[in-house]
């Protein structure tokens, strides 16, 4: 019977009476359990006659011996099999409509008008419009119109307001939950000191989902973070790549990317596709130092594993050849070993090797090692020498390692003495990629954006300098078919900025992971609208070419003037000294290019400034033998001052004979009779370095004056010294600025001696009886002439430190000078700080809760409403800034700035600049004549933007030096 179309094939045409359905179905049964039987028979025999001719065929290949088939030969089989399949995502991957990461629940979002950076077209495609994020991926892309969202509950809109949106930024070192913060000894299981060798180790076996920087790096918009060992060994074990978000399950392995030990084959099935592992290396000091080896020894290590994991890969391959011919015969078990599988698919190419790598020396050892065993490096890590052997990495087996790279962090070690600035700049140029990195928490993930902002100032085009936070290193990572692209069908994480992310200070207005808003009430600040357009930024040419010529070391040593006078032209604004603050002193008009301004220095000292049409244009006519230099808009601001890091004392930190050293401590050691007893006071300036290679950084992107503090692990540090950051010898005229200023201390939780203990030697300092030049310099302090200064973190030592002023004040009958430096957590205690009269140095500017002392950080955008410099000078606090490491020290420029785009307006540019200048040597106890201080001239803007240093007016020392 043909049944309507309409008909419910389901449901009887006629009825059927209870009796003839039951005699039916009786009837069937019999048949049902005959069918049955002959499909299973039918089977077994199929089976029977498999299992007779493969038995049949082993006899006839092995000469008719008798040869009995593994029980575990399809087992074995399986293995074989899986050995031939490539790594990547399955074929069908973006035909999916829900990320397998999707949380049930999510409510989809739609973002509209939006400038959108998709990381495609080499990351030059730029669209202006909509993304709507639904299942944990990113659905639709362009402009959407209401109708095509109908369909979608609960969806929650957005309105970027034409700002832009890029892909979520992928970090491609880490160490963030193996090394968490804050630092404990309980969770610090970055490396194993087990052997120089251990590829058998695995980074999510150490992953602690309780870091409190995962939540601060999301704030900085890190999505994805590939997490390493540390770089202790040789081959220190297998890295993971994770989601920062906090997953579900509150789990580690919930936080896994791809996870590639996953072991349910509903899940993930390594026949279809195969998941990439990660595997971190490192060559050079880090495991010569460790073991006591030589690079020999290290590169032998290397090569004795490899060697291993080559042999059993050959007998892995030599089994399989003849086991899936059947012969069997003699065969044994499959060859493999847990230890050295993850090496064995490095072989083969499905475990991407991270290399910590610096030096040329150690570069070649590797490039020849992966030729000796045919296997490739995804990348080099750190790898501050690449740039000046691009050769040599393209020579690498199969393809050449990317670079992974910090912007300016170097010199912090003989290996990374020659690093460059220039360095993304010239491997770009080389056409290898590029790559900007954390090393997390060497440097705070959160700002891992600035790297590449860094880069960008320094030449890396901007295509390039974005892509090297997002899309490369998705690609080195092999997970660029799902993260580092704002496209369809990739996973929903991306990041709306509140302006262009290559502009100084771009901060998340929101992050996406998996879908998912990670930013509860973000605090967002207004921004000018020229910081939704890409930065200008100087031409680096020269500079990076005299990189090249000089073998990664060109001089520093600044060129004076040719003639006496200077006259710099086309001034935007004028900034000067007056008194302990900063003035503006001079400022053209921006409608009027006639007003542009005008600045003669002669003998090193300003004579006159004003519109170029005043009365200072004399000067260009007159003084016939004038060097003249064009600003092109730009300014002349103070001098910068560092304080905070060792700069002055050092060259190498780890290399003793390139520092001053570390002063005794009276509070945790005996001091010898010889030096002083318990009296000594030890002066930075009698350990001072003159053109160390940090210093003459400083000096030519504005920082002037270093002041530091005798270096020490103690509770007595010693009297600072202020110098000049381009002084030759302590002896020429105006390198040392004041031979002597405040007196340091430190108070820091060590164990032993407590910090009460601390608090008390500090109060019997100040109120007992004291011998040697310790009384002379504590009575300078108890009369108010000499600044003590304290560094100390946590605010429950401020609070002692606070109740101890008031205490020796009132005892004394006249107040003290008192500076904290570092000061973490001062914040908590800003109105406290302002009643009692107490300076702060807050260093670092952009805090990081790396100690428990430092735990209680004000985080700044989008995690609370300014920063902890803004709340201090709300409430009269005398503020400035410091750094904590020496290379650090050429960026105060920026890090004022970034304070100021912070703080919402509240702090202007007069007061940025104060911060890093006239507060510091206030709060230090250097006393300079304004007179006499320095002024830095910049080139296409002013010192606090994206301008190029191009002089420095020095007063003091009489000349003008010309980069």
């Amino acid at each position: 019977m043909v049944l309507p179309m309409d008909s419910d094939p389901k449901l009887p045409l006629h009825a059927v009476s209870t009796q003839h359905a039951s005699v039916v179905t009786r009837r069937q049964q019999p048949l049902r359990r005959r069918l049955l039987r002959f499909v299973l028979g039918a089977v077994v025999t199929a089976a029977f006659v498999q299992y007779f001719r493969l038995f049949a065929h082993l006899l006839h290949t092995n000469n008719r011996e008798d040869v009995t088939v593994p029980l575990r030969a399809q087992e074995y089989l399986d293995k074989c099999r899986l050995l031939s399949v490539k790594p990547g995502p399955p074929p069908d991957f973006h035909a999916r409509t829900h990320s397998d990461r999707f949380v049930p629940g999510t409510q989809p979002t739609v973002i509209t008008n939006a400038t959108i950076w998709t990381g495609r077209a080499n990351g030059m495609e730029v669209i202006r419009g909509d993304i709507l994020l639904h299942g944990g991926i990113i659905r639709r892309v362009g402009h959407l119109q209401d109708a095509g969202l109908d369909g979608y509950g609960g969806l929650t809109r957005i309105d970027a307001k034409g700002r832009w949106v890029s892909p979520g930024i992928v970090d491609l070192h880490s160490h963030i939950g193996n090394d968490p913060s804050p630092e404990l000894n309980g969770s610090d299981d970055g490396n194993s000191l087990k052997g120089p060798v251990q590829p058998w180790l695995r980074a999510l076996d150490a992953l602690n989902t309780h870091d409190d920087s995962f939540a601060t790096s999301i704030a900085g918009g890190v999505t994805t973070s590939l997490v390493l060992p540390g770089s202790a060994n040789a081959i220190g074990g297998q890295g993971i790549i994770i989601k920062l978000r906090p997953p579900t399950d509150r789990s580690p392995t919930g936080m896994l990317l791809e996870n590639p030990y996953e072991k349910n084959r509903t899940l993930y099935d390594p026949a279809v596709a195969f998941r990439y592992r990660q595997m971190k290396h490192a060559c050079g000091e880090n495991p010569d130092g460790i073991y006591g080896f030589t690079r020999m020894d290290t590169a032998w290590a290397f090569r004795e594993a490899y060697e291993k994991a080559r042999q059993i890969k050959q007998s892995q391959d030599e089994f399989c050849a003849r086991a899936v011919q059947g012969e069997w015969l003699g065969l044994g078990e499959f060859p493999e070993d847990l230890q050295w599988e993850a090496l064995v698919d490095v072989l083969r190419g499905r475990v991407k090797v991270q290399n910590h790598c610096y030096e040329t020396i150690d570069l070649d050892d590797m490039v020849r090692l992966t030729n000796e065993f045919k296997f490739s490096i995804a990348a080099f890590h750190h790898a501050h020498e690449t740039y000046l052997v691009p050769d040599t990495l393209k020579a690498a087996y199969d393809h050449p390692p990317a670079v992974a790279l910090f912007a300016t962090n170097a010199r912090y070690k003989r290996e990374a003495y020659r690093g460059s600035e220039f360095a993304p700049k010239i491997l770009a140029e080389n056409g290898l990629q590029v790559v900007m990195k954390s090393d997390h928490s060497v440097l705070n993930s959160r700002f891992l954006l600035y790297e590449a902002q860094q880069a960008y100032y320094y030449g890396l085009p901007h295509n390039v300098a974005l892509a090297a936070v997002t899309t490369t290193p998705a690609r080195v990572m092999g997970q660029d078919h799902r993260i580092g692209y704002v496209s369809e069908g990739y996973d929903a994480d991306v990041v709306l900025w509140d302006s262009h992310p290559l502009a100084l200070g771009a901060t998340p207005q929101q992050v996406w992971i998996d879908g998912i808003p990670q930013i509860g009430n973000p605090h967002t600040v207004e921004k000018p609208p020229s910081f939704q357009r890409l930065p200008k930024t100087p031409n680096f040419d020269k500079e990076a070419k005299e990189t090249l010529e000089h073998d990664g070391l060109p001089p520093l040593e600044p060129k004076r003037a040719k003639t006496d006078t200077v006259v710099f032209t086309n001034v935007s604004s004028v900034y000067l000294r007056e008194d302990q603050s900063i003035r503006q002193a001079f400022a053209a008009d921006a409608s009027n290019s006639l007003s542009a301004g005008l600045v003669v220095i002669r003998g090193g000292k300003l004579e006159c400034m004003g519109p170029a049409a005043g009365s200072c244009a004399s000067y260009l006519h007159t003084a016939e033998d004038a060097d003249v230099i064009d600003l092109a808009g730009g300014a002349i601001s103070p001098g910068l001052v560092t304080v905070g890091s060792a700069l002055g004392l050092e060259e190498i930190t780890p290399e003793p004979t390139t520092i001053d050293g570390y002063v005794l401590d009276p509070l945790s050691e005996s001091i010898p009779e010889i030096a002083g007893g318990d009296g000594l006071v030890v002066r930075a300036a009698d350990g001072l370095q003159f053109g160390t290679r940090d210093a003459l950084y400083a000096y030519r992107y504005g920082v002037t004056t270093g002041i530091v503090a005798p270096q020490g692990y103690g509770f007595l540090s010693g009297l600072n010294t202020a110098f000049s950051t381009a002084g030759r010898h302590k002896l020429e005229e105006g390198a040392l600025i004041q031979e002597v200023g405040g007196l340091h201390v430190s108070i820091h939780p060590r164990g032993k001696p407590s910090v009460s203990t601390q608090i008390a030697a500090l109060r019997r300092i100040l109120l007992g009886p004291t011998t040697g030049d310790l009384r002379h310099w504590v009575n300078k302090i108890k009369e108010g002439d000499t600044p003590l200064v304290v560094a100390v973190e946590s605010a429950d030592a401020i609070a002692s430190l606070i109740s101890l002023k008031g205490e020796v004040e009132h005892k004394l009958g006249r107040a003290i000078q008192m500076t904290l430096i570092g000061a973490t957590e001062a914040h908590l205690l800003a109105e406290e700080l302002g009643h009692a009269n107490v300076g702060v140095i807050v260093s670092p500017t952009r805090p990081f809760p790396d100690h428990w002392e430092k735990r209680r950080i004000m985080p700044g955008p989008p995690l609370s409403e300014t920063n902890a410099v803004a709340v201090l000078l709300a409430h009269n606090v005398t503020v400035g800034v410091g750094v904590v490491e020496a290379w650090m020290a050429r960026n105060t420029r920026l890090d004022i700035a970034w304070a100021a785009l912070e703080s919402n307006g509240e702090i202007q540019k007069a007061d940025a600049l104060a911060l890093a200048s006239v507060n510091v040597e206030k709060l230090l106890g250097i006393k300079t004549d304004s007179l006499q201080s320095d002024l830095v001239a910049t080139h296409g803007g002013d010192l606090l933007d994206s301008s190029k240093v191009v002089g420095v007016i020095s007063p003091r020392r009489g000349l003008v030096n010309i980069f």
